[in-house]
């Protein structure tokens, strides 16, 4: 199994069942030196689309899921990895236990753009289902869309 950090709609323990359903959710953490942010909106279908750039004394709250090999291939499939619109990458999460090497999704796409409201809003229960602090949770609501 390898380890991924979820930061979107993918927090969501119950979507992400569905998507992975051989894949269990590890528990949480928070990519330090990075924020979230939009991008590829003439990618998307409703709005832009969420990733991660660098960005010093910034930090992103992630689920950690260990991925079943046999479902690697439907995670990139709905991730538009074939398509070129995301790839993977490897990075480090901070966890009460440590440090944690996990890969992720970073959309192939330049930064700029909003989301629609409502998968916005998605994104932010998803963040508060998983378990993160309220006030990321509210920066979250707060975006422009």
């Amino acid at each position: 199994m390898s380890l991924y950090a979820a930061y979107a709609g993918n927090l969501d323990a119950r979507l992400m069942s569905r998507r992975a359903p051989h894949s269990p959710l590890r528990g949480t953490g928070w990519i330090t030196g990075w924020r979230l942010t939009f991008g590829g909106e003439q990618m998307g279908w409703e709005g832009a689309l969420p990733t991660i750039v660098e960005a010093p004394r910034s930090q992103v709250f992630v689920a950690l899921y260990d991925i079943a090999p046999m479902d690697e291939d439907s995670m990139d499939r709905w991730e538009g990895v074939g398509l070129d619109i995301y790839r993977r990458m490897r990075i480090r999460v901070h966890t009460l236990d440590g440090e944690e090497p996990a890969w992720l999704y970073v959309l192939n796409g330049y930064e700029g753009g909003l989301p629609a409201a409502r998968y916005l809003g998605e994104i932010a229960d998803a963040a508060e289902s998983a378990g993160a602090p309220h006030d990321y949770v509210m920066e979250l609501r707060k975006r422009p869309c």
